[in-house]
């Protein structure tokens, strides 16, 4: 493997700080230490110089670009980055590249590569950032997982990598997965480990499964790492081997007979993860096992697929579980990092962690020992017809809160702006399976129906980005888009060995140039999750020109402006505020959803919003990517310094009014 220092800085101020790794709440001092603000994942500051009274006075202070970090413009760039003792930290040209920037300034102080792509291949082009750790004595490293699937410490003053961490500073995360990696490019990381008292997690990110040219794959194994040695200290099987719990709900393949845990893929955990530092757990959101749609070779419910994992961090046992999805077939698998937050629920306080998921649904626990805050019952679940599928009888559904996006298709979801509209959306309909949620793929034209239209979709509901919260108020804020998938099969035939394999796409069909589902295309919902009800929902992100400018709802002089897109990006929350990007900086009252400005940075908002406090001055960075192959770039707000008017950054464009405090009318 190549590993090659770029350039470095001296060594930077030494850190006055208490003895700690990664800390649970945001740092007094006003830094983001952690990819979700603090190991609970809440993406929350208690930052307020920036408020709802001077935010339209914010200004770009500077601007670092991506551009040459690899061979091509990154084209989504998802990172958040790190800020600790005025130093911003993040990976860049899809994780090759670790990149240490000054807070105020953007100034470039080192880059490291550590580029094993061709060698190893890359699971995906994602990369997400990475995890910082002290000792609090001068010791401070900065942990993140290679395109190649190995991990790696440098130090965060000069990014040299570490003496003695591993072999020859890093890890080779191929080793111990059972099974060999037989074709690079098959497992990897696109989210950053978490550090909790001194143990380094990993988890992993599957080739997508949805048409694996076989049935077996490796197991994304979620495994813990001494910080200081890089030695492995656990792993916990995500798909349970012999004599473990769980292997019981993984049948034998109807074909071969064999046990379908011994050959099963994937259950990897490909979003970011979640720690309790108080209490030393570690909490899992593990996705689908392969494949993604088709799941005859493996009946049963498949734990810990789809299942959220506690473990000690210290030893990695298992606390406790709950499983969100019996037997995946709709790639619902959990995209999001738990959240955590001290709630009050009918006078009692509960530690708690919300899961959001890309079906929609929102799922609280008692993050001590599992138990849900609101009862989560078992309901009969839709049946289907595919040949040689498993079929599970229930699926759990959480009472409270409702549902933040719609879920499964009826006639009432179908686009009916006009009587034209509705009558052709209904023979559009027709064609297709539609249902509750949880409604089977079928075998494309079987029946004559040319799939099912699943809702959510593929890609959520719900994804990577999450939800915050508000640690104050107990207030979760999500957001979601409302696109369909359209969930058919086929026969693996040569492409794979699977009997079938996935026949759909995202995205759902159209019907007179408009989306075949009515509006709102895209949301934030706010849930109240001491008393799981909704709060407000407000539409979200950019409605397609093509739907405002359509000519049907010109002709009726209907206004779809304000209909909402699917681009969405992770929630910051501050003291005040609640911003989100998708299309531009949103910044809204997080009390009624109402929008009170808007910057356009000039490209889509791609990664997390973060902000952070350097000499006194509160700064804002946004991720942006994607426009016209101009790449990706921070983009760093702040206040103009006093005494100088006129001379800061080019401001974002602002003033607009958004609508907000609408029910969601599912």
């Amino acid at each position: 493997m190549s590993y090659r220092i770029l350039a470095a800085a001296a060594a930077g101020c030494f850190l006055s700080l208490c003895v700690g790794q990664a800390q649970e709440g945001t740092p007094a001092t006003g830094e983001w230490r952690v990819n979700g603000g603090d190991t609970g994942s809440t993406r929350y500051s208690p930052l307020d110089q920036i408020n709802a009274g001077n935010v339209q006075n914010l200004q770009v202070v500077w601007r670092w670009k991506a551009q040459n970090m690899g061979p091509k413009p990154q084209a989504a760039w998802e990172v958040t980055p790190l800020m600790v003792d005025g130093k911003l930290y993040f990976t860049a040209g899809t994780g090759r590249t670790v990149v240490a920037a000054d807070a105020a300034t953007g100034e470039t102080l080192w880059l490291y590569r550590g580029d094993d792509t061709a060698e190893r291949g890359a699971v995906r082009a994602n990369n997400r950032g990475l995890a910082y750790w002290t000792d609090g004595r001068g010791d401070e490293r900065l942990l993140f997982v290679t395109p190649g699937y190995q991990l790696v410490a440098l130090n965060a003053k000069t990014g040299l990598p570490i003496p003695g961490f591993g072999v020859d500073s890093h890890v080779d995360l191929w080793q111990g997965l059972d099974r060999p990696v037989v074709q690079k490019g098959t497992i990897g990381a696109t989210s950053p480990p978490i550090v909790i008292r001194d143990v380094v997690v990993v988890g992993a990110a599957l080739r997508v499964g949805v048409a694996l040219p076989t049935k077996e794959n490796v197991p994304g194994y979620i495994r813990g790492y001494d910080v200081h040695t890089g030695k492995l200290l656990w792993t916990f099987h995500t798909v349970p081997q012999a004599g473990e719990q769980g292997t019981e709900t993984w049948g034998k393949d109807p074909q071969t007979g064999i046990d379908s845990w011994k050959f099963t893929g994937n259950t990897g955990a490909w979003g970011p993860l979640t720690a309790d530092n108080e209490l030393g757990y570690v909490y899992i959101p593990v996705e689908a096992p392969s494949g993604d749609t088709y799941g005859g070779q493996r009946p049963g419910a498949n734990l810990f697929s789809d299942t959220i994992v506690c473990l000690d961090a210290k030893t990695g046992k298992r606390v406790w579980h709950y499983q969100l999805i019996h037997h995946e077939m709709w790639d619902y698998d959990i995209p999001a990092a738990p959240v955590l937050v001290d709630l009050t629920v009918n006078g009692k306080k509960i530690k708690a962690l919300a899961q959001v998921n890309k079906s929609a649904f929102t799922f609280v626990f008692d993050r001590t020992n599992g138990q849900p805050v609101f009862p989560i019952v078992e309901r009969p679940a839709p049946k289907g017809n595919t040949p040689g599928e498993w079929y599970s009888p229930t699926q759990p559904y959480p009472t409270k809160p409702p549902a933040f996006d719609r879920q499964g298709v009826t006639d009432a979801d179908l686009a009916d702006y006009t009587p034209e509209i509705k009558a052709a959306a209904l023979k559009l309909a027709s064609q297709y399976v539609t249902g509750p949620i949880y409604t089977p793929p079928i075998v494309k034209d079987a029946g004559g129906k040319l799939g099912t239209i699943q809702l959510p979709g593929a890609g959520g509901g719900a994804n990577w980005m999450g939800a915050s919260v508000d640690p104050e108020t107990g207030i979760l804020y999500v957001p979601s888009v409302t696109s369909p998938y359209i969930s058919a099969l086929q026969p693996g035939g040569t492409r794979s060995e699977m009997p079938y394999i996935a026949a759909g796409g995202l995205g759902g069909p159209t019907v007179m140039g408009l989306p075949l589902i009515k509006e709102p295309y895209g949301r934030i919902t706010a849930i109240n999750l001491n008393t799981g009800e909704d709060v407000w929902m407000t539409p979200n992100g950019k409605t397609p020109d093509s739907v405002v400018n359509n000519p049907a709802l010109k002709a009726a002089n209907i206004d779809a402006s304000n209909w909402g897109g699917s681009q969405r990006s992770p929630i910051l929350v501050t003291k005040t505020l609640l911003l989100e990007g998708s299309n531009a900086l949103r910044v809204l009252d997080k009390k009624t959803g109402q929008q009170v400005h808007e910057f356009d940075l000039g490209s889509n908002l791609t990664g997390g919003t973060m902000t952070y406090l350097v000499n006194g001055r509160q700064f804002i960075v946004a991720v942006v990517s994607g426009k016209m192959g101009e790449g990706a770039e921070l983009v760093a707000l702040a206040l103009p310094e006093p005494g100088a008017a006129g001379r800061g950054g080019r401001g974002g464009r602002g003033g607009r009014g958004g609508r907000g405090g609408e029910a969601d009318p599912n």
